[in-house]
């Protein structure tokens, strides 16, 4: 397997020599692996730090800027950051309003941001915790119980964040953080396997000719394989779950997500069905968002995201963000 690499012991430090080079609007810690937005701790406002293993990019240091996080802590490829790294983010980011931590649903992440949050306070700082939890297609995967974090993450880091630029208190940006979890749900799918550095190879065995159907984002079995199927039919099938689970009686913001191999033509074309079939289940959306936003390596393949606003919700989502992964506005 071909990697545009040097070695695989060094590829997450010279990604982050490499974030540091291309972005002076962050400062990147690259020995403790610690990525801040350059102007924290903003006077007033609650911060916001998230981490996770490295191979979702641009989640979560591309998401490192103003509407969304504060700061992100990366680990080693598909393996949680430590705890030191946390309480480093926090302690660089805290205004003295507090700081939230926004976990994905994953065994080592629950557990290291609960052991940091800890030490935080000991150090003085106030923490709240989020944990992320959208994906439907399984419960108790290889790494977690209960469901998965995975696409809502975004929505819960941009709407979360937005609150917070706007100086809303740690209680009112952890409860938003929390509703938009509540309203999210996400499904993925493969059409082949990731490869991590170190293995050099795929990391489970997906034949030619088929797909998995709620495929994790580090490549945890799904429901189900299938021979591969046309895109308005992953379409139908991904939203019958999604809506079925959802059951959304507003209106919603969809994410069409790439896992990291997919080019844009059959994201946009998959982007389409979706539409049709949200249209045809009498799902209005709000938002479109369609791009690599939490992926996995190189795989193929895509997941969609919906989650139900309202007028509040939506306004903090249009709401100014500026960072690597995501911007618009002013």
């Amino acid at each position: 397997m071909k990697m545009l690499i040097n070695v695989p012991e060094t590829v997450v430090a010279d990604a982050l020599r490499g974030l540091a080079a291309s972005h002076p609007e962050l400062i990147v810690d690259v020995e403790n692996r610690v990525i801040v937005r350059r102007d924290a701790p903003v006077e007033g406002k609650v911060a916001l730090v998230s981490g996770g293993g490295s191979g979702h990019e641009p989640l979560h240091g591309g998401f490192v800027g103003r509407g969304m996080l504060d700061a992100a802590c990366p680990g080693e490829v598909f393996t949680s950051p430590v705890p030191d790294q946390m309480v480093r983010a926090a302690a660089a980011v805290d205004s003295g309003k507090g700081v939230l931590f926004v976990v994905k649903n994953y065994t080592g992440d629950v557990l290291n941001f609960d052991m940091a949050a800890e030490l935080a306070e000991d150090e003085g700082i106030q923490v709240a915790k989020v944990l992320v939890s959208d994906d439907v297609a399984v419960d108790d995967s290889l790494y977690t119980a209960g469901r998965r974090g995975t696409g809502a993450t975004l929505f819960v880091e941009k709407i979360a964040g937005a609150a917070a630029e706007e100086g809303a208190p740690l209680e009112r940006v952890e409860s938003i953080a929390r509703r938009v979890n509540d309203l999210s749900s996400s499904f993925g799918v493969a059409l082949s396997a990731c490869s991590t550095p170190a293995k050099g190879g795929p990391t489970f065995d997906l034949p030619a000719g088929e797909l998995e159907l709620g495929v994790g984002i580090h490549g945890e079995p799904g429901r189900e394989r299938r021979a591969m199927m046309t895109s308005r039919e992953i379409a139908d099938y991904a939203v019958d779950v999604v809506v079925a689970d959802l059951r959304p009686d507003s209106p919603v913001l969809l994410l069409v997500n790439g896992a990291g191999a997919t080019p844009q033509l059959e994201l946009y074309g998959f982007a389409a069905e979706v539409h049709r079939a949200l249209g045809e289940r009498q799902v209005a959306v709000a938002r479109t968002l369609v791009g690599n936003y939490v992926t996995s390596l190189d795989m193929a393949g895509a997941s969609i995201t919906l989650c139900q606003v309202d007028e509040d919700l939506l306004r903090l989502w249009d709401a100014p963000v500026r960072t690597v992964g995501l911007r618009w506005g002013d």
